[in-house]
């Protein structure tokens, strides 16, 4: 089939309207705040689940920000070189991320954990990315020119593309079918690719006789929500691929002075934003590609994000700055947002003034906790259940803090049972040379006297043995430097070499007895 070349459209920018509708929403995201990076920020991604916490990938590090307050909550820095593409899940509790050394790691967002490591990639991956529709799934693209599809359960690769001849730097798999694949590439071709036949189905762009070419690399690719329609940036030009017609290109556009480096949705997929190295952003109404707001910016941008719930524009920029523009949701965009728990707000505010607390729904409610009734038959008061309290050792360990967990153990009125269950614990967690190093010689005489008290002990012996070796090994090099720790070290080796003599007198008492025994039973005997 021939298709006629496409004309590039240049739009004018549209006149400044303070009473349009439009610019007004854009204009509401104001006061932006702005976070200096020490290398340029290659990637922010926004979580779909609420609270919306939002990845911020710069250097070798991923940082997990709180959208409210804008302040870093968790910082993942596990990486062996430049992290890339930080993603979070849909569920809010994995990330996933790669890096230019071809590694892909996936982490526990609370305790930042590596939960999973992928490593057949050679080349630095630039793209990772979980499957929207299978959270089990993981996207990954690199500079080997190859696509893997993963299965995180068992770290091994679903499917392999190997089409692209040069560096894959963009991809996504498709929002409403999880075997197709969009990706985009430096040899300047966007396919889609199939993960069910392990084949390429589309070419789009490059020499593909469609009657379009790209002449520059292809940096971003995204898809509408209905798998049909695929939007390509190569250099400046941004164009329109219809997915259905064996992907015909309906429009290009030309409105960035420079390449464009990010493209991102609003929260219903009307408006395409577009960041580029001319610093602009530029807002698009995607039934007719119009440029309908711009926003500018300091540096070049590299990455842009919009919030779930169209509150937040972060960008990140070539200069290491991370801008996060925001505008206050309404009171009736909360409510249609999330009108189900708003209900609930207002319910439990008006039980609240009425001096109870009330699940009024149908049937019973299924709970341990005891209910009584209360006025109709479908009220119930549900009696609030006090939560347990970690001791103070339980919540640092589960807060991996094994240092501080220890030393809050090492105290008088701790009993020695409990301190070595922790010992224990630490072992199994392979945490307990990190809880012992670091530590002056302050730090370390509890640890010494609790050795020196408890190395005769039959219960603890060989527990304080490994504990022993393991602060031999790493504070022999500091040894001489505190009166006090050699003393200690001193009077634990006397009591060790006291303990081995007395255990060697046992030995020889045993022998003794034995043969007496022997001969005993012998006369006996005779």
């Amino acid at each position: 089939m021939d298709y006629k070349p496409v004309v590039v459209q240049r739009h004018a920018k549209p006149a400044p309207n303070k009473h349009n509708a439009e610019s007004r929403h854009w204009r509401q995201f104001k006061h932006p705040v702005f976070v200096k990076e020490y290398a340029p920020v290659t990637s922010v991604h926004f979580s779909v689940s609420k609270p919306h916490r939002y990845a911020v990938t710069a250097a070798t590090r991923v940082q997990i920000y709180a959208p409210r307050t804008q302040k870093v909550t968790k910082t993942i820095s596990r990486f062996k070189d430049v992290a890339r593409s930080g993603n979070i899940r849909q569920d809010g509790k994995l990330v996933v991320a790669g890096d230019d050394s071809g590694l892909i790691q996936i982490f526990d967002i609370n305790s930042r954990a590596i939960l999973r490591t992928l490593d057949s990639h050679k080349q630095p991956v630039h793209v990772t990315k979980f499957s929207p529709l299978d959270q089990t799934q993981v996207l990954s693209c690199s500079d080997d020119t190859t696509v893997r599809l993963w299965d995180v359960p068992s770290q091994t690769t679903i499917t392999t593309f190997q089409d692209h001849t040069d560096y894959v730097r963009t991809g996504q798999v498709s929002p409403n079918n999880p075997n197709l694949i969009l990706t985009g590439s430096y040899d300047a071709t966007v396919r889609l690719l199939d993960a069910r036949t392990g084949e390429c189905e589309m070419v789009m762009g490059g020499s593909s006789g469609d009657g379009v070419k790209n002449a520059a690399p292809v940096e971003q690719v995204l898809m509408f929500p209905s798998g049909t329609v695929a939007l390509s940036s190569a250099g400046p030009i941004l164009r329109v691929w219809d997915l259905v017609a064996g992907g015909r290109c309906t429009r290009a556009l030309s409105n960035h002075q420079k390449t464009i480096t990010a493209l991102s949705f609003n929260s219903t997929s009307s408006r395409l934003l577009t960041g580029g190295l001319d610093q602009m952003v530029k807002v698009y109404d995607v039934s007719s590609y119009s440029v309908v707001h711009t926003m500018r910016y300091p540096a070049p941008i590299l990455c842009l994000a919009v919030s779930p719930d169209e509150t937040h524009i972060a960008a990140g920029m070539s200069d290491g700055t991370l801008s996060v523009r925001r505008r206050q949701q309404k009171a009736l965009e909360a409510k249609t947002s999330d009108l189900a728990a708003a209900a609930a707000l207002r319910a439990g505010a008006y039980e609240s003034f009425l001096g109870a607390l009330p699940t009024i729904g149908q049937g019973h409610v299924k709970s341990k906790q005891k209910s009584k009734p209360i006025g109709d038959v479908n009220e119930f008061r549900v009696e609030s259940k006090r939560k347990k309290r970690l001791k103070e050792y339980d919540r640092l360990l589960k807060n991996f803090k094994y240092s501080a967990a220890l030393d809050s153990v090492l105290h008088q009125h701790v009993p020695p049972t409990t301190t070595f269950s922790l010992i224990q614990e630490l072992i199994h967690r392979d945490g307990l040379r990190i809880a012992l190093s670091g530590r002056d010689d302050v730090l370390l005489e509890p640890i010494l006297r609790l050795l020196l008290k408890h190395v005769t002990d039959p219960r603890f012996g060989e527990m304080v043995c490994d504990v022993a070796g393991v602060v031999v090994e790493i504070y022999t090099p500091v040894l001489g430097q505190s009166p006090l720790i050699d003393t200690l070290f001193q009077r634990l080796r006397k009591k060790v070499s006291a303990e081995l003599r007395f255990q060697q007198d046992l030995v020889k008492t045993k022998g003794a007895l034995e043969m007496l025994f022997s001969s005993a039973v012998l006369t006996t005997i005779q």
